[in-house]
């Protein structure tokens, strides 16, 4: 028997359970700053926060790990043997029949969280604004998915990497790894505008990960996939949904740092930033500024 033979079962059961318990917690209230999540998405954007995105989201344990795993295995023997070992012994799931099939009940409670957790969010209490929102935010959260399968379908064509089981050339990256980080990471981002106890939202978090590195290894059991292609795809869809987030949805920012260039008359202006999170509202600060000899003579 598989490790995850009753997992599909009890994943299937445990999403109406946690989404239950999001609905019961949240209101018809605000954020923390006083508006609603998806009320400032989309429209007005704040440019200056599109490159704190990229760099936060670069620098973020969820993109920078997965991405020198896939490193270290794309340039070693390692990622032909461990594919190997992984499709001989399916260690986890117990047969590579099992790893197809399980990768879907796996796939399911994460992609599912992504709305309901956007729904959960506290968007205000008029109906019409409430609405109109949650429309945004979606259409926000839409387009993250979106450029994430673009990206991954680009890269695919791009490498043209054979499979472990030799079926097609589109093996790197991995689009349900690219998929799964992406659901993962805004997910995640959604229990943080949900006003819950640390002791609730943490462990939420956890699973949704463990979800993504289940379908990831899933994918690697069954034959389908290198491990460096699971690691590069969970990578980009963190970067990815991470920086589209973060850069269109309007929420306060996250604890980060951030780096800006601004033209000037006669030079530019580099500003290194530091955001710093209290409950849902951060505060960013300016701690290095620096500008040519001419503008700060002026």
């Amino acid at each position: 028997m598989s490790t995850y033979c009753g997992l599909k079962r009890s994943n299937l059961m445990v999403l109406p359970a946690v989404t239950f318990m999001l609905f019961s917690v949240a209101g018809c209230g605000t954020l923390s700053n006083g508006r609603g999540w998806g009320q400032d998405a989309l429209y007005p954007v704040d440019l200056k926060k599109i490159p704190r995105a990229v760099l936060n989201a670069l620098v973020d344990p969820m993109t920078l790990a997965p991405a020198a795993g896939a490193l270290v295995f794309g340039l070693s023997k390692w990622d032909k043997k461990a594919s190997h070992w992984a499709i001989e012994h399916t260690p986890i799931f117990g047969s590579v029949q099992n790893a197809k099939n399980d990768a879907i009940y796996l796939e399911i409670p994460l992609y599912t969280e992504v709305l309901v957790t956007a729904l959960a969010t506290p968007s205000g209490g008029d109906s019409k604004d409430w609405v109109t929102s949650k429309l945004k935010g979606l259409a926000v959260e839409g387009a993250a998915e979106l450029a994430t399968a673009g990206v991954t379908s680009l890269l695919k064509d791009t490498t043209g990497r054979t499979r472990p089981n030799g079926n097609s050339n589109n093996s790197f990256p991995s689009g349900e790894a690219s998929a799964a980080g992406s659901s993962a990471v805004l997910s995640n981002r959604n229990l943080d505008s949900i006003e819950l106890p640390q002791e609730v939202r943490i462990p939420l978090k956890a699973v949704n990960i463990l979800l993504g590195t289940g379908v990831g290894l899933a994918r690697v059991e069954a034959g389908a996939h290198f491990p460096s292609d699971v690691l590069a795809g969970f990578a980009l869809g963190n970067f990815l949904s991470t920086t589209v987030h973060d850069s269109f949805m309007g929420l306060p920012e996250r604890k980060g740092f951030g780096f800006c260039v601004t033209p000037l008359h006669r030079g530019a202006k580099a500003e290194l930033y530091f955001t710093l999170q209290s409950g849902a509202i951060q505060q960013s600060s300016e701690i290095y500024r620096s500008s040519t000899a001419k503008d700060r003579g002026r």
